[in-house]
């Protein structure tokens, strides 16, 4: 038995420390060929369990079956090792097709596979620490286990789960609230591991989940953590990942709104939701909530969606993604019906520091 070192990238890392700290449970370590052809299937481990996208440790490192491998943080801190029980190479268009429903290198999760390789090590890990994260993250930082003490000490039997890796806007706002409506608690766990170019940076978007809570939630009904895994931008099977990964935190019932997860058009509005109807929800053991896309609808005056709202798309506040990033850069205001003033203030502040 050979003890060999391995620095992971900061993709890798998250999906050490998601094994390590129980947020990708059943998993005790990374994947090896019979879980990866199953999950690419038919979206379950060889075991038998849901799970939607392949976790798996490309890399280059010569080792062989048996070795011990210590593996260190994307900077450098040591987390613990990985026993190497498999060395096999993966079919990335397959796994493309599959998971990402498409063979575009555009898309950032095909892309990313491909800058990883096709050489694979499978086996159980051995976590003797988690990585280190920015005091902003660190502070909201809950283990699944923690997190379910939390509820527990509030009594909470009902949670309510939201996913995000933007910031909270007027429309993310209503639906958070109506979820609460019907829910104990609400907990707002956006990730905060690596998300594509141009996404907004983890830390200006916790200023602006922590102003929100603050101001315009109640302080006994929310909670907010960090979910330090990465974003695949794998659309309806991504949507079942953060659903299992809010079911080990011990939620009951996961927000899926309007294309869940997606990037670009590779995906449909709603087929996330779509693919919780072919699911055993019973099996997976968290419930998703569907919401469809809401907006402010002058006439209603209020927050609406076409469930709620009469009226017809001229009545309604539309800002494409690209237009408010705009306005964000030239310093102007987005429409206090889209957004709080003062989370627009964070994010113009945050872009003219880049600039």
């Amino acid at each position: 038995m050979t003890e060999l070192a391995l620095q992971l990238s900061e993709r890798q890392t998250a999906d050490f420390e998601m094994i390590g700290n129980g947020g990708f449970a059943p998993l005790t370590g990374f994947q090896g060929s019979a879980d990866w052809q199953r999950v690419c299937d038919e979206m379950r481990t060889a075991a038998g369990d849901y799970w939607p996208i392949p976790i798996t440790l490309a890399t280059g490192l010569e080792c062989e079956v048996g070795d011990v491998i210590k593996v260190t943080s994307d900077d450098g801190k040591p987390l613990g090792t990985v026993t190497v029980e498999e060395i096999y190479q993966r079919d990335l268009e397959h796994e493309a097709k599959s998971v990402y429903r498409t063979t575009d290198l555009e898309h950032p999760g095909v892309a990313a596979i491909h800058e990883d390789g096709t050489r694979c090590i499978a086996g159980p890990i051995q976590v003797d620490a988690l990585p280190d994260h920015e005091d902003a993250f660190q502070r909201r930082y809950l283990t699944p286990a923690e997190s379910k003490q939390a509820f527990a000490d509030r009594g909470w039997k009902r949670v309510v789960a939201f996913q995000t890796r933007n910031p909270i806007h007027r429309a993310h706002e209503y639906l958070t609230k109506a979820a609460l409506e019907v829910s104990d608690g609400l907990f707002i766990h956006p990730l905060i591991g690596k998300t594509k170019a141009g996404d907004v940076p983890a830390d200006v978007r916790m200023k602006c989940y922590e102003l929100l809570m603050e101001d315009y939630y109640p302080d006994d009904r929310v909670i907010l953590g960090v979910n330090p895994s990465k974003m695949h931008y794998a659309g309806p099977r991504e949507a079942v990942l953060h659903a299992i990964v809010r079911r080990n935190y011990g939620c009951t019932h996961f927000i899926v709104g309007r294309d869940h997860a997606g990037v670009g058009d590779y995906y449909g509005t709603y087929e996330a939701q779509e693919l919780f109807d072919e699911i055993d929800l019973d099996e997976l053991g968290i419930e998703p909530l569907k919401f469809e896309h809401t907006f402010w609808c002058n006439k209603c005056e209020g927050m609406a969606s076409n469930k709620t709202c009469p009226h017809d798309a001229d009545s309604h506040l539309f800002l494409s993604g690209t237009k408010v990033r705009e306005m964000l850069g030239n310093g102007e205001m987005p429409p206090p019906e889209f957004s709080r003033p003062e989370v627009a203030q964070i994010l113009i502040d945050a872009y003219k520091e880049d600039n």
